[in-house]
């Protein structure tokens, strides 16, 4: 890799500001381009400890992310300047077929992370990746771009992940999905957690609970710093949607868990928005305007897989109920309650509606499913921070898909650190109802499920009869195999959250077959 002089790249730099401006930085480079620019980037020591990471694949493209941060728990390290990132594109692992290249600033603006969208890439194809700050090289990663659009393809291979609570476990989960054959990775929601110390795991932090910008860039780099994860990331891009402890536990749009007020949490959320999207392959058009983020889209694979990603925090109305484990009061069917608000629950169903692709992926994350937590019959107790607490709009979105019958559509959710399977029913309430479809929905990485909790949900199961499997005592990830024919997932779950060693073992298997909602166990 060729360095350019230092002084030259500078220069360069400040003559290119205003067309990096009109890239993938808009608005942000202007904005800043009255910081110096660095002319010899040098650093307090090794600036991308943070590693690399990919996402959002299109068939002709894919972000590519890194962040500079040589003191990573300290606010980052970095001078108030822009620095110059230089970044390449390869065909090999060894960086010798450089395919795209480019230099971008990252600003103080933006914790000096770089989200680089590179285009003019060939569909369906490996593709390798690094970055350069002076003398400064990144570790290289691997990306695959989609296969082209509607174009027919033969399999997806993914997983997909959720609740990864740094002081509860190690993440030996990462380590082992890191070697799996995989296209694709999708996490579900809480990467990180705002909380303070919390005694009882193998790893502590000192950080009190997260509220200002500075705090939550310093909990983001921690999660960061952990190896495994980062071999996760550099290994697959990945597509990413947040829960709530990105900001704050079970808040609901500007309704804050505790007693903060509108304002204050309006502050609390822009802060915490900015730090998701500094540490995430995102593209520019999920960068946050204050407290708000256009988070939920969708990515095509081929005509094979169609996945809608929602955001169900940002817009739903508050929790009824005053929120909690129990008897659903009247709140809970009010048909103006909404997990997703009314843009969005129009956008995915236009979606549904219009896919093209054998299955229709909906990646979110509450379950949808109905699940009665009560083992006695005649009775009902409910998690009403779920869709059991949204009735009416679940009922909503169960009769689009029985009505227009979109094509095999699949929800995996995330959030209740456990594993589920769900034939998803017209009416949960008859077993004879119709199956609109299927939900898988996956344990943590690490995050803690009570022991006490697995005997009284397997107490309740008969109650259920569309819940199909339950395990709350094993940690993991979820990995799914897609062809034209069938869907199958395994529940690939770690012998122990405490073991670096641990191992790796598929817990239970399911599939679902073209044109046959509902899983089987396989």
């Amino acid at each position: 890799m060729e360095l350019m002089d230092g002084g030259l790249l500078a220069n360069r730099c400040r003559r290119r500001s205003f067309l990096l401006g009109a890239g993938f930085l808009t608005g942000l480079t202007i904005a800043s381009q009255w910081h110096p620019v660095l002319a010899s980037s040098r650093f307090s020591s090794y600036p991308f400890n943070l590693g690399v990471a990919s996402g959002d694949p299109l068939p002709d493209g894919v972000v590519i992310w890194t962040r500079l941060a040589p003191n990573p728990l300290s606010g980052g390290g970095m001078p108030v300047v822009n620095v110059p990132v230089r970044w390449q594109i390869a065909l090999d692992e060894n960086m010798k077929r450089v395919v795209r290249r480019g230099t971008v600033l990252a600003t103080p603006e933006l914790a000096h992370s770089v989200h680089v969208d590179v285009r003019g890439l060939d569909p369906d194809r490996w593709y390798w990746y690094q970055f350069q700050a002076g003398r400064e090289v990144s570790p290289i990663g691997r990306t695959r771009t989609a296969p082209a659009f509607y174009s027919y393809t033969q399999q997806l291979n993914f997983a997909f992940v959720s609740c990864q609570d740094w002081q509860n476990g190690y993440y030996t989960a990462y380590r082992h999905l890191a070697e799996e054959n995989l296209d694709l990775v999708v996490h579900l929601g809480d990467y990180i957690y705002e909380y303070g110390p919390q005694s009882g795991g193998p790893r502590q932090h000192n950080s009190p609970e997260i509220i200002t910008l500075a705090d939550y860039r310093d909990r983001y780099a921690l999660y960061r710093t952990d190896q495994s994860l980062q071999a996760a990331h550099a290994a697959f891009p990945w597509i990413v949607t947040w829960d709530d402890h990105e900001v704050d536990n079970n808040y609901a749009n500007l309704i804050p868990e505790d007693n903060q007020s509108e304002e204050t949490f309006r502050k609390r959320r822009a802060s915490a928005y900015q730090a998701y999207y500094e540490h995430m392959p995102l593209r520019q058009s999920s960068l946050p305007k204050g407290p708000d983020a256009l988070l939920y889209r969708r990515l095509t694979f081929g005509n094979l897989a169609e996945f809608n990603v929602l955001d169900t925090r940002q817009y739903r109305t508050n929790q009824p109920c005053n929120d909690g484990l129990k008897p659903r009061c009247p709140e809970a069917f009010d048909p103006n309650a909404t997990m997703t608000g009314s843009e969005q629950e129009q956008w995915l169903r236009k979606g549904l509606d219009q896919s093209r692709s054998r299955w229709n992926v909906i990646a979110q994350q509450t379950m949808l499913g109905q699940y009665n937590f009560n083992s006695s019959p005649g009775s009902g107790v409910f998690n009403v921070d779920q869709w059991d607490g949204y009735v009416a709009a679940r009922n909503r979105l169960l009769s689009f898909l029985n009505q227009r019958q979109p094509s095999n559509p699949v929800v995996i959710t995330g959030d209740i650190h456990s594993s589920w399977v769900h034939d998803l029913k017209l009416d949960f309430n008859n077993p004879n109802s119709a199956t609109v479809g299927t939900e898988f929905v996956g344990t943590s990485i690490t995050s803690d499920f009570p022991t006490a909790f697995i005997a009284p949900v397997q107490a309740a199961l008969p109650n259920n009869p569309h819940t199909k499997f339950f395990d709350g005592a094993y940690r993991g990830y979820v990995r799914c195999n897609l062809t034209p024919q069938r869907w199958q997932t395994d529940y690939r779950v770690v012998s122990s959250i405490v073991d670096l060693n641990a191992s790796v073992k598929t817990l239970a298997s399911f599939v679902v077959q073209n044109g046959q909602p509902g899983a089987q166990l396989s």
